[in-house]
């Protein structure tokens, strides 16, 4: 599998100078297994995947799953700028598990997201096939590519996932809120995983004063990465108060509690 990070900055998107080692577009994150795309949250950081998806001239143009976390407004924002959703020739699959048109339904957001008032596009006139997909268990799989969910903590509800493919994992967790202790859930999904990518938006200090807030500390990050025994961590979701310089310093202070740790940065790539 391979991943790129597309947007690695929490909440709202920035673009000082001072954060451009890190980045500033909001969550997304693709991950590949032979010709099978997933896009994990579609934060601004979706339009430049979009404009590589491009570029590349792939032949297959029904491959792309969109896979969302939740639908705070840093993990979709940037779902009218992906260019491939306006190519005729394309399908596609947005899709979210656990959350069935009991709760809401999925392409209601999407359309509202795009209504008039607020874009000058609506959905419908993207151009590509859309599918919707929403499933009530936690577990789907397509064309030899699994995926686990499991809800965690998070104001209004957030999943993490686990994803295997040519007997190697990878798991995606953000926007979690571990509390005074652990959200277990996301301890046991990231069991044994080849590499864990996982919300650390706060320092330990930081976390004192943000209860309620919806995020973790990098110390819990590393704790869920240690009682899981994953093999490689990535600490993402960074805040957008925190500049090059300080999570530079953050970088530093976790290597030393967990050696195989980096903090993600905008179009880095990994291969597991």
């Amino acid at each position: 599998m391979k991943i790129k990070f597309y947007g690695t900055r929490g909440s709202i998107p920035v673009s000082d100078p001072k954060f451009q080692k890190f980045g500033g577009n909001t969550p997304c994150v693709m991950i590949s297994h032979e010709d099978q795309i997933g896009i994990f949250d579609a934060g601004t950081g979706i339009r430049n995947l979009g404009k590589d998806l491009i570029e590349s001239r792939q032949e297959n143009l029904n491959n792309i799953f969109i896979v969302f976390s939740h639908f705070h407004w840093d993990h979709i924002q940037g779902f009218p700028f992906f260019i491939p959703a306006y190519d005729p020739k394309r399908e596609f699959t947005i899709a979210t598990i656990g959350r069935t048109d009991k709760y809401f339904d999925l392409k209601s957001i999407f359309v509202n997201q795009m209504r008039a008032e607020f874009f000058p596009i609506p959905l419908a006139e993207m151009g590509a096939k859309i599918n919707f997909f929403q499933e009530e268990g936690d577990f789907f799989s397509r064309n030899n590519v699994k995926v686990n969910a499991t809800e965690h903590n998070h104001p209004g509800g957030a999943y993490s996932y686990r994803i295997e493919a040519g007997g190697k994992t990878v798991v995606y967790s953000t926007d979690v809120e571990h509390g005074m202790d652990l959200d277990y859930r996301v301890v046991q999904i990231a069991q044994n995983a080849d590499l864990l990518i996982h919300d650390a938006q706060y320092t330990p200090e930081e976390l004192k004063e943000k209860y309620g807030w919806g995020h973790s500390s990098w110390e819990q990050a590393i704790k869920v990465a240690e009682l899981a025994k994953v093999k490689r961590l990535v600490l993402t979701h960074h805040d957008p108060d925190h500049d090059d310089d300080f999570l530079m310093d953050v970088e530093k202070k976790c290597k030393e509690k967990f050696p195989n740790v980096v903090l993600a940065r905008e179009n880095m790539e990994i291969e597991i």
